[in-house]
Formats: C-alpha cells, structure tokens, sequence
C-alpha cells in the first residue's frame, strides 16, 4: 500500500499570513486540509505524514513529524516517520486543489515498468529564454518539450531513500525531489495535470485558489443533486 507525505512546514513569508502558509484559511478549512481530504478520498493511500512547523498540530487521522530547514530535509524526516509502504506519494500542501483522480493517475504511472517516479506536470504555455548574467537574452528555448513540475510527485520508496541519502548542501539545492532522483539515475515520467493544480504563494493565489474551489464545490453538488 501506498503511502503519502505532505510538505507543510513552510513560513508562507510572501503571503504575508499570521500564521504557517498550510494553515491559512481557504474556504473555511486550512490550506492543509484540502489535501488531506483529497489523498483520504482513495483507499491506495495507508497513511498520511505530514511535514509541520514548530507547534502546530497534524491534522486528524494523520501523524506528524517535524518539518526541515530545506524541502527535501522535511521529506526525509516525514519519511523516516513513515511506517512500511511503498509507493511513497510527496505532495505540498500549499496545492489545495489536489484531486484524488491525479493522485491516482501518478500512482498508476510509476507502477510501469522501469519507472522510478511519476510526477505531476503542466505543458509549459509561455515562452521561454534563457539569459546571461547581466540579462542579455542567449537563446529562446523551444517550448514543446517543457513541462511545469508540480505535485504529487511518486515514488519507488527505494529510490527515494536512495535519492535522499545524500550531503544536507545537495538537500538544500534541490528544489523538488524528482531531481534528486534524476540525479541518482533513476528514470522519471511526467503524468499531464492542469495548470488549476496551482501553489499558493501570493495573496494573489490564494484569492484565485478561492475562485477556483468555488468552482468545484459548485460542480461536485451540481452532480451529486442529478441523481
């Protein structure tokens, strides 16, 4: 069986709350809960860890353990935390617009053979350029292979342990953990999501995270009141 870490350490300083970022309010839940709703909605998920702040309490039917200084730090703590369970499923939990239907389909991708992690991505729609030190354009990348990396991002559990098993400086250059993997050889699959998977960071997200759960609030009533 499965099992899910969810990052909520994180200060949520440029979002300007008085409180940790995963538990400002959004449509009267924490940020937190929407995810812990979403990966509960699945009977593939055994057990939730989540990553906390100093002081704040794991949310129900959930264990805590203690949040890291760096990203891959606190999943490597929720991880130890962890009891036995592989696939192992790493989300944010500043994603509140997680469904249980991409947790699913990350679960199926790195249940393929040869595939070490599946992660959750958006096509890229922007252009993209890349530039030198002072600013100066260098070239325009071509944006048909490039991806938007978000979460859930799954993993083999011996991959990850492997990939985590490393220097804390190498922990703290990452910035999500399918690089860690990459870079301990192993091979990761993209599994398409939607840009609506947004990460709150911004008054501005949150506002649009609020606009967008209204939306699906309304949809989900709207089918279950059909029958």
């Amino acid at each position: 069986m499965a099992i899910a870490l969810l990052l909520a350490a994180g200060r949520g300083e440029r979002l300007g709350a008085d409180r940790p970022k995963a538990f400002v309010q959004l449509g009267g839940k924490p940020l937190v809960q929407w995810s812990v709703e979403a990966l509960n909605a699945l009977g593939d998920i055994e057990q939730i860890v989540v990553a906390l702040p100093p002081d704040m309490p794991a949310p129900a039917g959930t264990i805590g353990a203690p949040g890291g200084s760096v990203r891959s730090e606190s999943v490597k703590r929720a991880l130890a935390a962890a009891g036995p369970g592989d696939p192992v499923l790493v989300h944010d939990a500043a994603r509140p617009l997680l469904t249980a239907e991409l947790v699913q389909a990350t679960l199926d991708a790195v249940s393929r053979e040869g595939v070490d992690a599946a992660i959750a991505a958006s096509p890229v729609t922007d252009t993209i350029k890349q530039t030198d030190g002072e600013g100066v354009v260098t070239r325009t990348l071509d944006r048909s292979g490039l991806w938007a990396v978000q979460t859930p991002q799954v993993f083999r559990r011996a991959s990850l342990e492997r990939a985590l098993d490393v220097p804390a400086d190498v922990l703290a250059a990452a910035t999500d953990d399918a690089w860690l993997v990459e870079r301990s050889g192993g091979r990761v699959t993209i599994v398409p999501s939607e840009r609506e998977n947004l990460k709150v960071t911004s008054p501005l997200d949150l506002a649009l995270a609020e606009m967008l759960l209204a939306g699906l609030v309304g949809q989900r009533l709207k089918h279950l009141t059909s029958f």
